[in-house]
């Protein structure tokens, strides 16, 4: 399930926001050893600091398992201040209904193997969740450095770019391409296709807010989600007809997300 986080509720979510960071640090940090600057164990840059919208990924227990970054390229964005090299002397992209995305990453040691959410469901879930919350905005189109191996993902899952930005471009460790997607039904339909994902991907605001609110204030961290005791205990503790059926709805719908999440062979 995917929790869209930005500058209007991220004050709500602080301890996704540093569960996001801290995947970040391990993925691009420890895993893939680009040069990124790490303090206090998150990995975070100056475009964080831009209000972006992220998309972040959650498992049944609430732990953040996979992240990614959307930009509007008509103010500072990787791509044109980064990674302009790639540009190959090409002026940076610039437009209302553009996005970048970067800052994608999986967490593959919690999901090696894990029932219910792989590798390859949470990575179909995250570019679902990022071509829908762009659609939804009003973006049309999604620009996003990436390097072969994403590439290659991409295509395999049915969600190849429609073109390139400037040129291949060697960045450290790995070369980096810059991809271009539509924002479109068809695209979305594809990869929904493919990863055999028909269900909605998002988790709203109210529903992470309701279930993490029975947790302790002093709880360490962030509090980890028990979504199966917290609707048990709110149904017992119901005090009305009214209140009774508001909490089933909450069980049976996330019962339904997360036996569809489990059906499917990723």
């Amino acid at each position: 399930m995917i929790l869209v986080i930005d500058a209007s509720n991220k004050h709500k979510f602080t301890s996704y926001m540093n569960d996001m960071f801290r995947l970040r640090a391990r993925v691009f940090g420890e895993r893939m050893g680009w040069d990124v600057t790490i303090q206090d164990g998150m990995e975070r840059d100056k475009f964080d600091d831009l209000n972006p919208a992220y998309a972040v990924g959650l498992d049944d227990q609430g732990q953040v398992v996979s992240c990614v970054r959307a930009l509007q390229t008509t103010g500072p964005h990787m791509l044109a201040d980064v990674f302009s090299t790639i540009l190959n002397g090409e002026p940076p992209l610039r437009s209302p209904t553009l996005w970048e995305s970067t800052r994608f990453c999986v967490d593959t040691k919690r999901l090696r193997g894990k029932d219910g959410m792989t590798v390859s469901f949470a990575t179909c879930e995250l570019m679902i969740a990022s071509l829908e919350a762009a659609k939804n905005a009003g973006i049309t189109d999604i620009v996003t450095v990436i390097d072969p191996l994403m590439d290659r993902i991409l295509k395999r899952s049915d969600n190849a770019p429609y073109g390139y930005v400037g040129k291949q471009t060697d960045m450290g460790k790995v070369p980096a391409l810059a991809a271009l997607l539509d924002c479109t039904d068809e695209r979305i339909n594809r990869l929904r296709n493919f990863a055999g994902i028909h269900h909605d991907v998002f988790i709203s605001e109210d529903e992470i807010t309701a279930a993490a609110h029975f947790q302790p204030a002093n709880a360490p961290e962030k509090p980890r989600i028990d979504l199966h005791s917290y609707c048990n205990e709110q149904i017992a503790s119901a005090e009305n007809e009214t209140e009774k059926a508001a909490a089933l709805a909450l069980q049976q719908a996330l019962a339904h997300r997360f036996q569809s999440a489990r059906a499917i062979d990723a």
